[in-house]
């Protein structure tokens, strides 16, 4: 899974990238300090991975991982070359899904780039340019179908998509509002990998002090829920803040301060739940000696092509797949008391995945 960070300059953006990454981007108050798009791989955490490696008393664990592209802080007119972050948007079109850091906490000594905080302006100044930066990639689409749409039948349906399309972004109108008339002018458009086609995950970035209640209190956040509430989109509460300190805990140390905040959870497992829930993502779990690992795939997805995640020959030569809940396995204490038990399933093409299986494929390729 791959999210893209961004936001306005100085709302905490690189800060809570450095604190999800401990990737250290610079992060000084001033405007436009992140020149290059900053990466950073973060491993999704998963204690059933920790209890399965010591029952089989596996050598590696391999979780799941999340890449973060962080880019430049983008300001109102952007798309017309203001600022830096129009540069590096490029960057965020191979992504998943969009993290877009809100500020929703007052502070003097943190210059805002628009004089107040303000998260329904804030938002709205974002998500217009990703509408600019998506129309200048449809215009340039469309001149190029339309030079062949007179002799090609395809072009000229394209070129229809296109316009209308592009008649929506002109209207101030995101592209996932967009309503497609079949599944195939859907997949169309999907391909064309517009920022505002991609599901948006709001990270209302609040003080110390409105940690505990998750934000109830503060007027800014409950702007940025009602605002994603319309949008059809996810948000989480976090403070970059505090996120930058526990980066540096380790897990036993990170939970006792958690706990002294109030707060069951960081910011960065708030994250990865709205993410796998806006996404619609699970895990399925494999394990053994050698190595015990998570495999995300979407909700949904039947055990061939699970198995393809491992490898191709495992989806093209997939006979069956031996499958026993992971609660039921740890329960047994072993593979063989839980078959003996009757947990152990051995399912053909059509079974669908469920989170927490923990699965042996079987193939012949």
């Amino acid at each position: 899974m791959k999210l893209g960070i961004v936001g306005l300059p100085n709302v905490g953006k690189s800060t809570l990238f450095n604190s999800l990454t401990k990737a250290r981007a610079d992060a000084q108050n001033y405007p436009f300090c992140t020149i290059d798009p900053n990466i950073g791989v973060v491993a999704v955490p998963d204690d059933r991975l920790d209890k399965l490696a010591a029952l089989y008393n596996s050598a590696k664990i391999t979780p799941a991982v999340i890449e973060f592209v962080d880019i430049a802080g983008l300001v109102k007119g952007a798309s017309k070359g203001e600022g830096l972050g129009n540069q590096f948007l490029a960057n965020i079109r191979e992504v998943d899904a969009i993290v877009h850091v809100v500020r929703c906490f007052e502070d003097t000594n943190v210059v805002h780039v628009d004089g107040s905080v303000d998260p329904k302006r804030d938002i709205e100044t974002i998500t217009f340019e990703l509408i600019f930066a998506d129309l200048e990639v449809l215009e340039r689409r469309l001149a190029r179908t339309k030079k062949t749409a007179a002799a090609d039948k395809g072009a000229a349906s394209e070129a229809a998509i296109l316009s209308a399309l592009k008649e929506h972004l002109e209207s101030g109108k995101c592209v996932k509002a967009f309503e497609p008339s079949s599944d195939e002018e859907a997949e169309f458009i999907h391909s064309l990998n517009l920022l505002t086609d991609k599901p948006v995950i709001f990270a209302a970035n609040v003080s110390e002090e409105d940690l505990a209640d998750d934000g109830a209190s503060n007027p800014y956040v409950r702007e940025v829920r009602d605002y994603a509430a319309q949008d059809g989109s996810e948000v989480f509460v976090v403070s970059a803040k505090i996120e930058e300190e526990i980066s540096e805990l380790d897990d036993e140390e990170k939970q006792l301060f958690l706990e002294d905040l109030g707060v069951s959870e960081s910011g960065l497992d708030k994250l990865i739940r709205a993410s796998y829930t806006l996404l619609g993502l699970m895990s399925f779990l494999t394990a053994g000696e050698k190595e015990t690992r998570a495999w995300t795939i979407a909700r949904g997805t039947k055990a061939p092509q699970a198995a393809g995640k491992i490898h191709s020959d495992f989806e093209r030569g997939f006979i069956k797949a031996e499958v026993v809940n992971y609660k039921d396995l740890l329960a047994c204490g072993s593979t063989a008391a839980a078959r003996e038990k009757g947990l152990v399933r051995m399912e053909g093409k059509d079974y669908v995945m469920q989170d927490g299986d923990v699965v042996v494929f079987r193939f012949n390729v």
